[in-house]
């Protein structure tokens, strides 16, 4: 099992404001972080084996992210592993700074698999190692990780990733992230339970209530994606609760209950400066997806070297047909 490559400057880009920050930002629990490495893609996930709590998943392109490019193993080329993310972060910012001191505009990032016999150890520790190279000099930095996981659990994880990429039939757009993370914080002064309702029409609903009051907000008219609706005439004159009960009715609606503290901290990806999310449901309500998507710097072009989503567990079946 061997995985040696070089970072490029936008692999480094991607991993250090946009992957990295946001999950150590989100404080994730490090326990069920996981590096997928395969022959063209590269993974990062979060929770996404434990089915528990908000489930991450990153997935580049290698050829963004390495140049030459080496990996080998017995599973089909696969190699998965847990690692602490406030560590791996870490590293990659010390190996950022000693690039940026050495003035050398040959200085280059390799990452590798190694063993080592740690200090006081007899046995041998799997380790991520950070080596920046220069003319001169060669700083090394070892990030401990978990053993390779065995076939199964590679195969499981990735069965995990294929389901990960079932698309809800109907998305709709959300690009003013701030204004949807400034609600979200009022909200959770209200309750903890979210009821989220998503309508082909174009319509998001959030609503929060307790035994005292009832307080929602709603998104109307945003961009779909998948399958949408003509909205029934007159629906202007009716209240969002009812506009979105005639929807569910119709088959042209879905609502779930999720956890506000959940959706707060799969909202806090706006620290990785999305240029916009699309939500939807997934069929029966089996969870809240949130797709993240980033634009080529001064285009509107979809930057198709990060795929960046999240899966809300959902706390009531909810409704729909």
């Amino acid at each position: 099992m061997k995985f040696k490559a070089f970072l490029t400057q936008d692999g480094v880009h991607l991993l250090d404001k946009r992957t990295l920050f946001f999950s150590q930002s989100a404080t994730i629990s490090d326990a069920h972080f996981r590096k997928h490495l395969a022959c063209s893609l590269l993974y990062i996930t979060i929770n996404l084996l434990s089915g528990d709590g908000v489930q991450s998943v990153a997935q580049f392109n290698k050829d963004v992210l390495f140049r030459d490019y080496r990996i080998s193993s017995q599973n089909a080329g696969r190699i998965a592993f847990a690692v602490d993310v406030a560590l791996l972060h870490r590293a990659l910012r010390s190996a950022l700074t000693i690039q940026a001191q050495a003035r050398d505009d040959t200085a280059a990032i390799q990452i590798k698999l190694v063993k080592k016999l740690p200090a006081g150890s007899r046995d041998p520790a799997p380790f991520l190692t950070f080596e920046t190279k220069g003319r001169v000099s060669a700083v090394v930095q070892d990030v401990p990780i978990s053993k390779p996981l065995p076939r199964d659990d590679v195969q499981q994880l990735q069965s995990a990733l294929e389901a990960a990429q079932d698309l809800p039939q109907t998305l709709v757009q959300v690009q003013d992230l701030a204004q949807l993370q400034s609600l979200v914080d009022r909200l959770r002064n209200v309750g903890d339970l979210l009821t989220v309702a998503i309508t082909r029409y174009g319509d998001l609903h959030l609503q929060v209530s307790t035994s005292l009051i009832t307080v929602g907000s709603e998104f109307r008219r945003l961009r779909v994606l998948g399958l949408r609706a003509d909205p029934p005439i007159g629906d202007r004159t009716l209240s969002a609760p009812t506009r979105t009960e005639m929807a569910i009715q119709k088959g042209e609606g879905l609502s779930v209950q999720v956890s506000l503290k959940h959706l707060a901290k799969s909202l806090q990806c706006h620290l990785a400066k999305p240029d916009c999310a699309f939500y939807g449901i997934a069929p029966q309500g089996a969870c809240l997806t949130v797709i993240f998507q980033f634009f080529i710097p001064g285009t509107r072009l979809t930057d198709k070297s990060i795929s960046f989503y999240c899966r809300l567990p959902v706390l009531d079946p909810g409704s729909g047909p």
